[in-house]
C-alpha cells in the first residue's frame, strides 16, 4: 500500500471541541482541555496514524476577536496553520449553530488560497435533535462548500472515526513526516508547562487565566530513571502572586501535586516537579514569552 502524510489544521471559535478532537484523533493528551475559552496558545501538533497514513493534526489556538497582542498573535497563529495545512477542518457546536464568530470564520474561509481543501465537524450531536442537525448542516454548507460534512461528539467519540479514515483517504501521497512512535512535535518541556498551566487555569476559575504563563526552567533527568522538573509561574501583578500560591501556600501545592500526577502517567515514570511562582509585569510584551509559546511575537502587532 501506497503510505501518505499530510498536515490538517483544526480550527473554529473558543470552545468548540478542537483540543478534545485532537487528543482522541491522537489517543493521548498532546493538548490541554480545559473549559476556559483560549486555553491553546501555541499551534500543538498530534501525530495519529491510520493503516498506512501519517496524520499531523495542527490544533489552532480558538479563532476570536483579538484585542490585545496576545489574541493577536494567537489569531494570527490560527489563520497560519489553516493556510499551510493540506486539509483544513472547521468543528462548530451543533447546539450554537451559526454565531458571530462562525461567520467571521466563514469569511476568512472564503478568502484562502482556491484549492484550499475544507472538511466541516459539527461536534456535541448529543444535545441538539435531528432536525435542529439537519438544519444546520444544510445552512453550513449553503455558505461554504465543504468538501465533506462530519456529525461527531469528540468527547464521546460518535463520528470520529469516520473522519479520520476519510482524512487518511485525502492526505497527500508520500512519506511519513514523523517517527512512528512520535506524538507530537512539541518539545516535552513545553507539554509539561502546558500541563501545569491547565491545572492552575481549573484550580483559579475567572481569577487570572490569562495574566499567567508557565514555562520550563530546567530539565534533570536523574540516575534512577525518574526527572526533575523545574517550572516558573509568571504572573503580572504582586496580588496575583498571592492568588496562585494561595492561602499558606495551599493552592500551587495542590496544582503541583495534579500537575506531578498527571506528567507522570503522561510519562510513564515518577517526576519531581518544583514550582515557582515569580511577577514580570510585561510580560506579554516580551518576545521571549511568546517564542516559548511557540507564538510570533510580531503577529501581535
Amino acid at each position: 500500500m501506497t503510505q501518505r502524510a499530510g498536515f490538517i489544521a483544526l480550527i473554529g471559535e473558543p470552545n468548540a471541541g478542537k483540543s478534545t478532537l485532537l487528543n482522541r484523533m491522537v489517543g493521548a493528551k498532546v493538548s490541554i482541555v480545559t473549559h476556559k475559552v483560549q486555553t491553546t496558545r501555541a499551534r500543538i501538533r498530534g501525530v495519529a496514524i491510520e493503516g498506512e497514513s501519517q496524520l499531523v493534526f495542527v490544533d489552532t489556538p480558538g479563532l476570536f476577536q483579538p484585542r490585545r497582542r496576545l489574541d493577536r498573535a494567537m489569531v494570527a497563529a490560527a489563520w497560519g496553520g489553516a493556510s499551510d495545512a493540506d486539509i483544513v477542518v472547521l468543528l462548530i457546536e451543533a447546539h450554537r449553530g451559526v454565531t458571530e464568530g462562525v461567520e467571521r470564520i466563514l469569511e476568512g474561509l472564503a478568502g484562502l488560497a482556491e484549492g484550499r481543501r475544507v472538511a466541516l465537524a459539527i461536534n456535541k450531536i448529543d444535545r441538539v435533535e435531528a432536525p435542529a442537525l439537519l438544519a444546520l448542516t444544510q445552512e453550513m454548507n449553503d455558505r461554504l462548500a465543504f468538501e465533506k460534512t462530519f456529525l461527531i461528539s469528540a468527547e464521546k467519540g460518535y463520528g470520529v472515526g469516520d473522519l479520520r479514515l476519510w482524512l487518511a483517504g485525502e492526505v497527500p501521497e508520500g512519506p511519513w513526516l514523523y517517527p512512528e512512535d512520535q506524538i507530537a512535535d512539541l518539545p516535552m518541556r513545553m507539554i509539561a508547562a502546558e500541563i501545569t498551566r491547565e491545572k492552575l487555569t481549573l484550580r483559579l476559575h475567572q481569577e487570572l487565566p490569562y495574566q499567567l504563563t508557565v514555562e520550563t526552567e530546567a530539565w534533570e533527568e536523574r540516575r534512577d530513571g525518574s526527572a526533575r522538573i523545574d517550572q516558573v509561574v509568571y504572573v503580572m501583578r504582586d496580588g496575583h502572586k498571592g492568588i496562585v500560591l494561595g492561602n499558606k501556600g495551599e493552592t500551587i501545592k495542590a496544582v503541583s501535586k495534579a500537575a506531578r500526577e498527571e506528567l507522570e502517567e503522561f510519562l510513564g515514570r515518577r517526576i519531581h516537579l518544583f514550582l515557582q511562582v515569580k511577577v514580570r509585569e510585561n510580560w506579554m510584551e516580551e518576545a521571549a514569552r511568546y517564542s516559548e509559546m511557540g507564538l510570533d511575537f510580531k503577529d501581535g502587532n
